[in-house]
């Protein structure tokens, strides 16, 4: 085997925002891959709108930069348990990997996640302790803790031995001694060149890339990215296509690029080592190899963790479908559900019982919410079921997916939220005070018990909890959680909500529409103080007289209407409702109207 020592290839994992994007945004400036002039957007590897509003890295990112001749490939993974899937794939492309952890929070779920799957692909690690000028930082404390970590998922003796590095990413500043003081991310840099391993390749191999990730380009079509594991990548014909089933068949390129910065720059060659993209195979997908026709290689396909939620994509049936959308089918429903496959190999789709409804199984909700998201902005109007836990048949009994909570709140929070956690089958098996007034709890719990809690849980810490979730294995049954306590107050007709009206139904419960807003039968208009559901007429109007009474006419005055995120409404609805969305609007209605 031969090393490419002018290479390296490095994936940066993470818990959710511990800092990934912003460092990549230093190394990016201070490699000069920006003029001293240019203006650029901050986080510039979060290129999606919706991750520029959530804050999240949803899909992984390529770039690379020079640092003293050596040319480094960088992946900017994302944080979040719910886009795993984006993480495995990448490590397949890498030879070894960055891990940030933040330098008060210290260790989380996604942490565990990523770091475990690193190490179970033998990559050496480089550990960086961020966000060090926090005036609450424990860096001490989360080394020991990084390192118990690495004990706990069986790191090797050649993985314990990793060299740690302390930042400050939106200063720009890497430093080996935490006290020290820093001007830039020299530091970061050595230490990329000397721990990562430069990329070995067979000299005697034919061509073998395996494509991990797709994009798509208005201009050359399907772009398919991974790595040259050995032989030499062409522009041209003479490129066999292998599919993981075994079939294969002659193919041509179009375009080769490597990346530069933030750019892909067309190539005639590229050599083993380096990461690369392709252009001009049309059926090209995840987990295939492009190899050489006369001694064709397939390397193994890319396998993920199993989905372990799942909600029903159906038609909108409303008596408004249709006046803000504008693709309203199955069939368009299909299309846009098969395009995602091809990009998305975490994701499943298979036919429901209705033929116009389809089950979109996925890692989390929020996966969900953001593929539904992406199509409401695409122009898609449909309606969603609650989401639902996967269970599997082991040995007679049936086994549904269990996950690790981390509750980090206030200390005065901890009776409720334990008593809450109870409540949803949910375990402590942790308690740690840092002393800084907030205490971090960790529970066992079943997936079910997570659906509609994080809304409650923020209720209920006056928004200042945080939670994190990873799906950690699978147990028993648990019984039956109890659901949202509340009925909700359901329209009995068509119309439009009237101020009257919903001043008298304020105190029945909370309102979910506003004045004007259309309404229809079985469209759910508030929640019930009650248990039960309650049929009402929102469209009701004041009785008018030809005799006036002091204070009749006086202004009503309405509380404001609760309004649903995407995601607050998935959590809401119980088994016999929908979520109706569209471009413009999210609703909530019962399955059966009038």
């Amino acid at each position: 085997m031969q090393q490419r020592q002018d290479l390296r290839n490095l994936a940066i994992i993470a818990h959710v925002d511990h800092g990934k994007t912003t460092l990549v945004d230093a190394m990016l400036w201070q490699s000069g891959v920006f003029r001293v002039n240019e203006q650029v957007a901050e986080r510039v590897m979060d290129s999606l709108d919706l991750e520029r509003e959530k804050g999240i890295t949803i899909m992984a990112k390529n770039t690379a930069i020079v640092y003293k001749g050596t040319k480094i490939n960088i992946v900017d993974t994302p944080g979040h348990a719910d886009f795993g899937g984006e993480v495995e794939r990448t490590l397949n492309m890498v030879d070894g990997v960055m891990l940030l952890v933040d330098a008060t929070e210290g260790p989380l779920p996604q942490t565990r996640f990523v770091l475990g799957k690193a190490l179970s692909h033998g990559l050496p690690p480089i550990v960086v302790i961020n966000k060090i000028d926090r005036p609450d930082r424990r860096i001490q404390e989360v080394l020991d803790e990084v390192y118990d970590l690495f004990i706990d998922l069986d790191a090797t003796e050649e993985q314990l031995d990793f060299p740690v590095l302390y930042t400050n990413a939106k200063a720009g500043i890497a430093l080996t001694d935490p006290e020290g003081k820093g001007r830039d991310l020299v530091p970061l840099f050595e230490a990329i060149i000397a721990s990562i391993p430069a990329p070995a390749y067979d000299p005697g191999s034919p061509l073998q890339f395996l494509v991990t990730n797709l994009q798509h380009s208005d201009y050359v079509g399907r772009i398919a990215v991974g790595k040259v594991v050995n032989g030499s990548l062409r522009k041209g014909p003479g490129v066999a296509l292998l599919k993981p089933d075994g079939a294969q068949r002659e193919t041509s390129l179009s375009v080769v690029y490597t990346y530069e910065g933030l750019n892909r720059v067309e190539q005639d060659e590229i050599h083993a080592g380096d990461i690369a993209a392709v252009a001009g195979v049309e059926d090209i997908f995840i987990g295939d190899t492009l190899g050489d026709p006369a001694d064709p290689r397939p390397l193994p396909a890319i396998t993920v963790e199993e989905p372990t939620i799942s909600m029903v994509f159906s038609v909108n049936t409303s008596p408004l479908a249709g006046k803000e959308g504008r693709y309203l089918t199955s069939r368009h429903i299909k299309e846009r559900l098969d395009k995602e496959l091809l990009y998305n190999v975490s994701l499943r789709v298979e036919q429901a019982e209705n033929r116009d409804s389809f089950r979109v199984s996925a890692r989390g909700e929020l996966q969900l919410a953001v593929l539904v998201e992406t199509m409401r902005r695409e122009g898609f109007e449909l309606s969603l079921s609650k989401p639902r836990v996967i269970t599997r048949r082991v040995d007679g009994q049936t086994m549904e997916p269990k996950e690790l909570a981390v509750v980090d709140i206030p200390e005065k929070f901890i009776g409720i939220v334990t008593e809450m956690m109870s409540a949803r089958r949910g375990k402590m098996v942790k308690m740690v005070n840092n002393g800084f007034g907030r205490v971090r709890l960790e529970f066992e719990i079943p997936s079910r018990g997570l659906i509609g809690f994080r809304s409650q849980f923020l209720t209920d810490t006056h928004g200042t909890g945080i939670l994190n979730t990873l799906v950690v294995g699978r147990l028993p049954y648990a019984g039956e959680i109890s659901g949202r306590p509340n009925g909700v107050l359901v329209s009995d007709r068509d119309g439009k909500a009237v101020t009257y009206a919903i001043f008298h139904l304020q105190p029945r419960g909370i309102i979910f529409v506003s004045p004007n807003d259309p309404v229809y039968p079985g469209m759910i208009v508030g929640e019930n103080s009650r248990p039960q559901d309650l049929w009402v007429n929102m469209c009701k109007e004041k009785k008018l007289t030809n005799i006036r009474a002091s204070g009749t006419d006086e202004a009503l005055r309405l509380i404001p209407p609760r309004q649903f995120t995407l995601e607050q409404a998935m959590e809401y609805i119980s088994d016999d409702e929908l979520v109706e969305v569209t471009p413009k609007s999210i609703r909530l209605r019962k399955m059966k109207i009038k």
